[in-house]
């Protein structure tokens, strides 16, 4: 079976935001031993527990990270089924598999790209945030905190997928501090912080738009309701310059769902007029989703 241009691109997004989620850990936070946050950091907190305090031995070329992530994730599967269904699993699961491939494949620099430890912190937050928040983007996830985030974000509409990013790195972080010194720990939690904040800003589910629509033909609202799946609130008004009659269509859609939108109204009424309002705030309940 052929396979749909979308579902080739959302396939190279994933690839490219694995990868780049893996490449900031491993080339930019890894060679100053730093910790990540979220699974991530619970995964090194696991490997240097059974390397240095087990010492169980190291295979020459692997890494165990990345497959101490694949089945730290593998319990988590059975509440995303339930709240996310069959498709989100699938692709998550591929996904965790290419991030655990990659984290487990990226060489660590023996000597540290970035020297200056506030710098890699910076720059490794940047990219593995950036890196997560496409995986999202995408519709699928990389499982740990981004599968418990999304399913959260799923049954609570107001949370934050980054959020329990950042809880569960303040958690890592207070173990840490016991283990490392208090330097490490807060150039840590500086890569979580703007690791966190990337991801809410490049999964655009996250971000909410209100739609003002203008057009002389019926059946939008109709359309609106059953193509993008949204509630709509329709008016009459009144043209000032030409005194025509028009319908005036309110509706709030998140980020990821304008493209759909503007090809609905492209379908049914091209000369529609419409004003989009960017990042507003939604009191109530609104439904996010995260695949199609």
């Amino acid at each position: 079976m052929e396979l749909s241009k979308k579902t080739l691109y959302r396939a190279a997004i994933t690839v490219l935001g694995n990868l780049t989620y893996a490449m900031g850990v491993n080339l930019m936070i890894s060679p100053i031993h730093l910790y990540s946050g979220g699974f991530t950091g619970i995964t090194q907190l696991i490997r240097t527990f059974l390397l240095e305090f087990l010492h169980i031995p190291q295979i020459p070329g692997v890494d165990y990270m990345g497959i101490i992530y694949f089945l730290l994730n593998l319990p988590f599967f059975l509440m995303a089924y339930k709240v996310m269904g069959r498709k989100f699993c699938i692709t998550t699961l591929i996904s965790i598999g290419m991030a655990s491939a990659f984290l487990t494949l990226i060489p660590v620099p023996a000597t540290p790209i970035v020297e200056d430890r506030i710098l890699a912190s910076v720059a490794g937050g940047l990219g593995s945030g950036f890196g997560a928040g496409l995986v999202l983007r995408a519709g699928s996830s990389q499982g740990g905190q981004d599968l418990i985030g999304v399913c959260l974000a799923k049954t609570h509409p107001d949370f934050k997928v980054g959020a329990i990013g950042i809880i569960i790195s303040v958690c890592i972080y207070t173990i840490c501090l016991f283990m490392y010194d208090v330097q490490t720990v807060l150039y840590s939690i500086i890569f979580a912080v703007v690791t966190g904040l990337l991801i809410d800003k490049v999964h655009v589910q996250n971000i909410k738009i209100q739609c003002m629509i203008f057009t002389k033909k019926e059946g939008v609202a109709e359309a609106i309701l059953s193509k993008v799946n949204r509630g709509a609130t329709r008016w009459e008004g009144l043209g000032a310059y030409t005194n025509e009659d028009s319908h005036v269509i309110v509706t709030v859609i998140s980020k990821y769902e304008e493209p759909l939108l503007r090809e609905v109204l492209a379908e049914v009424d091209p000369e529609a007029f419409m004003i989009i309002t960017d990042k507003i705030r939604v009191a109530g309940y609104f439904q996010k989703r995260f695949t199609e």
